[in-house]
């Protein structure tokens, strides 16, 4: 694949992954071919900032959790209010980097 659209790529969607794993996944793009690169573009990768939004406002209900896929955690969280609320605070900090870490392993599972 070309440079160009690899960098335009990451451009655009760097700050939906983890800056560590930034040059892995732009190596990975330049192995693609470009049908594949349309279908890792066409992926909705979660937002870390609308995540941090939503776990703010309704985290305490496991929605944040359950966005990620993660059924069990948000289902905890859902049944005891957050963990009576701690639970949900600790998220606060921790929920942008899971949805990170959630959009590069999508990104894996897509690109090989």
């Amino acid at each position: 694949m070309e440079q160009n659209k690899v960098d335009l790529f990451i451009a655009t969607m760097g700050n939906r992954f983890p800056a560590e794993k930034l040059m892995l996944i732009k190596e990975q793009l330049l192995k693609l071919s470009d049908d594949k690169l349309i279908i890792v573009q066409s992926v909705e990768y979660k937002d870390p900032v609308l995540m941090l939004i939503l776990s703010i406002f309704v985290g305490y209900l496991g929605i944040d959790r359950f966005m990620l896929g993660e059924v069990g955690l948000g289902a905890g969280k859902l049944l005891t209010c957050g963990g009576f609320g701690i639970w949900a605070i600790i998220d606060w900090f921790f929920i942008m980097n899971a949805t990170r870490e959630h959009n590069f392993r999508k990104f894996m599972q897509v690109a090989l």
